[in-house]
């Protein structure tokens, strides 16, 4: 696992729940509603991942988003029938949605200690979330264990410590455990394939899949990064748009997807050695 930094001189003097709030209130407040948002959801490739077990429960089913964001996600779910919770740190966030979408349920909620039963949900999903704690990913997912029906499915997506990211910190010389200083504050995780399925699979995870995502994201910041290319060009997504299909995902994908699931107690049972 290896750690990402932002400029911390704005957040200086914040404990951490404090800066992660601001921070995504920030994010969040900027980005706005888009109207596009909902109607691209089944187009997406976590979606696309999801839809077998989607399609396969009952309606009322309940479905938990773990840092809801602008709460699009929510709002699809609940037009499919789905009793829908989306759960995020930011409390101007929420207010808004709560506001905006008053047929959806949100919550302001920290998901390293959620406001729900144990064995409650059918499904939980957090995109990009879980690698935002300095302490590591162990808090967030024992959460959605407890959480999660025995037989529910968890979905996460987390940055991807690819074979570009990884060649680049060589080459600076950055450490894997390097520490922040009053210029630098601790941003995210950013994890192997390798490392996430342990992170799961060490919390009682019964891992299915990981695999990376988004490869044409992972064009765009290497043609920013290494490059220099305005994110914003005609040219630079375009490039985007013809190398993302042909590069291989293990050097240039941004996300790591997981789906995992909670073992039925009889697989637990099952597990357990016999004497």
């Amino acid at each position: 696992m290896r750690k990402d930094f932002i400029d911390g001189r704005q957040f200086h003097g914040l404990a951490e729940p404090d800066f992660v709030e601001k921070y995504w209130t920030d994010v969040w407040r900027q980005q706005g509603a888009r109207k596009d948002l909902l109607a691209k959801i089944p187009t997406k490739p976590e979606y696309k991942v999801m839809a077998p077990v989607l399609d396969s429960l009952p309606q009322g089913a309940r479905i938990v988003d773990g840092g809801c964001g602008l709460g699009d996600w929510i709002v699809h779910f609940q037009e499919r029938g789905f009793d829908a919770l989306g759960l995020d740190i930011s409390r101007e966030t929420i207010a808004i949605l709560n506001e905006r979408f008053p047929d959806a349920s949100f919550a302001v909620g920290d998901i390293r200690a959620m406001d729900a039963e144990d064995a409650s949900a059918d499904v939980y999903f957090s995109w990009g979330v879980f690698e935002h704690f300095e302490e590591g990913l162990g808090p967030c997912i024992r959460e959605a264990f407890r959480v999660l029906k025995p037989g529910g499915h968890l979905y996460i997506t987390v940055p991807f410590d690819n074979l570009r990211m990884a060649i680049k910190a060589a080459l600076s010389g950055v450490g894997k455990v390097a520490e922040p200083d009053l210029e630098r504050r601790f941003y995210q995780w950013r994890l192997t394939r390798a490392e996430l399925a342990a992170e799961l699979s060490r919390e009682g995870f019964e891992v299915l899949e990981v695999k990376p995502l988004h490869k044409r994201q992972g064009v765009l910041r290497s043609l920013h990064h290494e490059f220099g290319m305005s994110y914003d060009w005609f040219l630079t997504k375009a490039l985007s748009a013809v190398i993302a299909p042909v590069v291989p995902g293990g050097v240039f994908a941004h996300m790591l997807m997981a789906t995992a699931r909670r073992p039925l107690e009889s697989d637990t049972q099952d597990a357990r050695p016999i004497g």
